[in-house]
C-alpha cells in the first residue's frame, strides 16, 4: 500500500500519524501477549513461574517529580526600602523594584535584610 505523503495536507499528516501510533501500540501489546504466554509455558516446563525468574517486585516506580510546592523556600535576602513586604531571595529574576532601586543608586547591601 503506497500512500503519496508529498500531497497530503498537515491534518491528514497528523491523523495518518495518530493512526499508526494506534495501530503500532495495538501490536506491542499482541507481541508482548505472546511474549507472555512463551515464558509462561518455558518456566512451567521447568517447574517455575515467571515471577520465579523476574523476581515477585513489582515494577520500579520513576522517582517522584518535584514540585514548586515541595520545595523549601529561601529566607528573604532583600527587602524593598519602601515597602517591606516586597522581598527577594536573592535567587532567579531581579524583581522589578529591586532593579529601580540599584538604578537610583542604592547598594544591595543597604537593601539586605
Amino acid at each position: 500500500m503506497a500512500v503519496d505523503l508529498r500531497n497530503m495536507s498537515r491534518k491528514e499528516l497528523e491523523k495518518l500519524a495518530g493512526d499508526v501510533e494506534k495501530s503500532l501500540d495495538k501490536i506491542r501489546k499482541k507481541d508482548l501477549k505472546k511474549v507472555r504466554l512463551e515464558m509462561e509455558k518455558l518456566a512451567a516446563a521447568h517447574g517455575v513461574t515467571v515471577e520465579d525468574i523476574i523476581g515477585n517486585k513489582p515494577p520500579a516506580k520513576a522517582a517522584p517529580k518535584k514540585t514548586a510546592s515541595a520545595k523549601v523556600k529561601s529566607p528573604p535576602k532583600y527587602a524593598d526600602s519602601e515597602d517591606k513586604s516586597k522581598t527577594w531571595t536573592g535567587k532567579g529574576r531581579q524583581p522589578e523594584w529591586f532593579k529601580l532601586a540599584i538604578a537610583a543608586g542604592q547598594t544591595p547591601e543597604s537593601l539586605a535584610v
